[in-house]
């Protein structure tokens, strides 16, 4: 026991699943071009995000991977996934057994489909407010079987510090999971759901499948806690890091206008805060525009506490 030493365990991030499918050969171009930090091919661009599509829907838990690889089927990577879920439904009733964690874990794609401000636990569980399930929300977070980003409204004070347990957004912790959880009451036809998906020809804004991988990455690079900003003044920001006390805004966006920020521009013209970069996850090319930072997401990976390279992407600017 002295000897012992606890360590967390996640899905296979992005960069795991590349190697598991036998490429050494992606994850440092990124890191080159992440270095470099200037726009590319477009072409490359749009391969790579086929890519990182491909990773969102399979996901990183091994044994869907594993199916993924051996029959290249994705209607059997869609079944292994349906057995996880339902363990994982299964074990939700040894944590509570009236259910409610069970039926707070389905509810996710319906609540992140909202674009609310936070997890509406009273429209999912009758006359049940987020102040009386506060147990049961840790305890299904300790599960890593979801992923929590709270809502802090003051950076300038630490997030930590001003993070309000009532307000949450609730993800998944594998988006190969969430991906199977937003269709699971549909017959899975002849693959063409997830063909869709990997070609962006699916009709519905996905924006919060974005969302979901990247709360998933984040964890799995070192930051322990999620958090989110929300007022009625400056808007919404969908995730603020913290990193040596410094406040960094992500913002994430699927579609094609990704230049359009209104929370953001807020954020960073506030003399208030003193915030003076952010980053935009997008499917776009690497771009700087002013104090924004445009980041394919693929890239995201490079956000980590470990590199040191996110707080100090100002640093390097006037290289540009």
């Amino acid at each position: 026991p002295s000897e012992e030493k606890r360590i967390s365990m996640f899905p296979m991030d992005y960069e795991e699943f590349r190697w598991a499918l036998g490429d050494t050969s992606t994850i440092p171009l990124l890191k080159k071009l992440w270095e470099e930090k200037k726009s590319f091919g477009d072409d490359l661009n749009r391969q790579l995000i086929k890519d990182f599509r491909l990773y969102m829907l399979i996901g990183g838990m091994p044994q869907a991977v594993k199916t993924y690889i051996e029959t290249n089927n994705f209607r059997k990577v869609d079944e292994v996934k349906r057995d996880i879920l339902n363990l994982y439904e299964d074990d939700f009733l040894k944590i509570d057994s009236t259910g409610r964690a069970k039926i707070l874990f389905n509810a996710i794609p319906s609540q992140l489909e909202k674009n609310a401000s936070r997890y509406q636990v009273s429209s999912v569980l009758e006359n049940t407010r987020a102040e009386n399930i506060l147990e049961l929300i840790s305890e299904m977070e300790s599960s890593k079987t979801v992923l929590i980003a709270y809502n802090s409204n003051d950076p300038n004070t630490g997030l930590s510090k001003t993070k309000n347990l009532e307000k949450f957004k609730m993800f998944v912790c594998d988006t190969g999971l969430f991906t199977t959880m937003i269709f699971k009451d549909k017959d899975f036809t002849d693959n063409i759901i997830y063909e869709k998906l990997l070609f962006d020809k699916l009709e519905s804004n996905l924006g919060y499948l974005y969302e979901n991988v990247v709360a998933q990455e984040l964890l799995a690079h070192g930051f322990d806690e999620l958090y989110y900003y929300n007022s009625k003044k400056m808007g919404e920001l969908d995730f603020i890091l913290e990193y040596d006390g410094n406040v960094f805004p992500v913002e994430v966006k699927s579609g094609k206008d990704y230049s359009r920020h209104r929370a953001l521009n807020n954020i960073l013209t506030c003399p208030e805060y003193d915030i003076p970069q952010a980053v935009v996850l997008c499917n776009n090319n690497f771009e700087v525009k002013d104090n924004v930072i445009y980041v394919p997401i693929y890239m995201m990976m490079f956000l980590q506490k470990e590199r040191e390279i996110d707080m100090q992407f100002h640093l390097d600017l006037n290289g540009l």
